[in-house]
């Protein structure tokens, strides 16, 4: 406090931690954005703050991703407007976040709703005009409570929530790249940074000085790799210099923002290249913490090929889908990621006397807890993955009503899509796998033609010994009667055979979706 007294009364002043910049206007003549590939829910959000009287630009990777040619997944705007005054324009807006303070705008419904992010230009402060906090995130909730531009002792940034001009607004954000401006209306770029000439190079570029930067937001090093994998650009020498250096400083970083970090990273369409350059940068494999997932499934891949052979099938498949325009569930990609850890622990328990399926649950009960932890949607993302987990012995059996009501599940899909790519990975029958596919296209008559394909001798069916009783599906009692592990038939239990609901035409589910 006293040295800045000084300095003020000495007409000192601080040096900024990263660069202005200069405003350039790019024409569309230069830039040749098609407004075809701009999303209209994004124009209209810009419109509407333009005509209450406030600068709107979309921002970003959207920019940045308009100018390669290609239609952006996301549109963010960023305007001079404070979230109070954005929110008070629009019926359906909403104001999230507490280190950044950030506007939702919501339009439609349902599974097919969109969410236009709207942002206040920030101001760049330097380090020593923020106030300090002794703890983290979690430790010093109580402390952050009421301050607008907080940093921990490392000076990661925890609180960034004070309002600045547009020229302040592009020095902070991470990469010139991702700092320009495009204005829908008047079609024109504003770019401080050199983000165009760094675009149409393939090069990934931190504003500023790169220690600080990362020091600043330590995710910002799990972004530069995610980046280049997903747009195939390279990453500019200092930008990539510091980073083994300060990894560690992620240990510091809340588990949900790394979590969310490696789910995008590994829905980029590009994760198997995204997980190399991971390996490229000693994040993942020699070290542990960043991505506990991520580390268990990679680690000494040699001592465990069907793994390693299983996860990359696996996220090749993710791949081809992004790139299709599919959609792709997290819960899929995890539970094919520790789907081998939860074998691991169900051999061990059933070697220890344990009941099949009272052993598979307490399995997936462990392995969920160990590797996914406390992070927000968790029970979602646990009753997604334990279906697909428990649905997996059901496949085993063809027997009575259990396939017909199989189909049924909601989640019958992405349980049957886990159960083809294990084919594929050598680990089940590839057999089973195809007569699976025929059965949920089939109609009445054929589904009774490949339940007669089942039959053994003397017309009782063929059983395929099933690891473990699956869970009761939903609207089906008990769920099919397990066989003895004497071999013994199951007691027969009469029960109203349902009408299948796949019918001639019928559509299959969409994918692990």
């Amino acid at each position: 406090m006293i040295k800045k007294f000084i300095d003020k009364l000495l007409g000192k002043t601080a040096k900024p931690a990263v660069p202005k910049g200069k405003r350039v206007e790019v024409p569309l003549a230069e830039h040749n954005i098609d407004l075809k590939l701009v999303d209209d829910n994004a124009i209209r959000v810009v419109k509407t703050l333009a005509d209450a009287g406030y600068e709107a630009y979309i921002v970003g990777g959207a920019v940045r991703d308009l100018l390669l040619g290609l239609r952006p997944k996301d549109f963010d705007v960023a305007t001079n407007a404070t979230p109070e005054q954005v929110k008070a324009l629009f019926r359906r807006a909403f104001i999230i976040g507490r280190r950044f303070r950030i506007v939702h705008v919501v339009f439609g419904r349902g599974r097919e709703h969109e969410v236009i992010e709207v942002s206040t230009f920030r101001a760049v402060l330097d380090a020593s005009a923020s106030e300090q906090v002794a703890g983290n995130e979690k430790t010093s909730k109580a402390e952050l409570a009421d301050k607008h531009h907080a940093v921990d002792a490392s000076g990661r940034v925890l609180r960034d929530n004070v309002w600045g001009p547009q020229i302040d607004d592009a020095a902070r954000r991470d990469f010139t790249v991702n700092a320009m401006y495009y204005d829908p209306q008047k079609q024109i770029v504003v770019d401080y940074h050199g983000g165009i000439k760094d675009a149409k190079k393939k090069v990934l570029r931190m504003i500023g000085d790169p220690v600080t930067r990362y020091r600043e937001d330590p995710v910002r090093i799990v972004r530069v790799v995610r980046f280049a994998a997903k747009l195939g650009f390279t990453i500019d020498p200092k930008t990539r210099a510091p980073i083994r250096e300060l990894a560690g400083l992620l240990d510091d970083v809340p588990a949900s923002r790394t979590f969310d970090e490696m789910i995008k990273l590994l829905q980029t369409g590009h994760a198997l290249a995204s997980i190399e350059e991971l390996r490229n940068q000693g994040l993942v494999g020699e070290r542990t913490g960043v991505f506990p997932i991520l580390d268990v499934v990679l680690a000494d891949a040699n001592k465990h090929p069907e793994r390693q052979k299983f996860v990359e099938l696996a996220l090749a498949d993710t791949d081809r889908r992004v790139n299709e325009g599919k959609p792709v569930a997290p819960s899929f990609m995890l539970a094919c990621m520790l789907w081998h850890d939860v074998l691991d622990r169900w051999e061990k328990l059933k070697k220890k006397g344990e009941p099949p399926f009272p052993a598979l649950q307490q399995s997936v009960d462990a392995v969920f807890d160990a590797r996914i932890g406390d992070i927000s949607g968790r029970g979602k993302l646990a009753a997604d993955m334990r279906e697909i987990w428990l649905m997996q012995p059901r496949f085993e059996r063809r027997t009575g009503n259990g396939p017909f009501a199989l189909v049924e599940q909601p989640r019958f899909r992405a349980g049957f899509d886990f159960l083809r790519l294990r084919a594929d990975a050598g680990e089940s029958d590839p057999e089973l796998a195809r007569w699976w596919e025929e059965f949920s296209l089939a109609d009445e008559d054929k589904r009774a033609r490949l339940m007669e394909q089942v039959r053994g001798p003397g017309g009782s069916r063929k059983r395929t010994p099933a690891p473990a009783a699956p869970a009761a599906a939903e609207g089906d009692a008990e769920g099919e009667t397990l066989e003895a592990s004497s071999g013994d038939a199951p007691r027969k239990r009469r029960r109203r055979r349902r009408k299948p609901a796949g019918a001639a035409g019928t559509a299959t589910p969409p994918s692990n979706a």
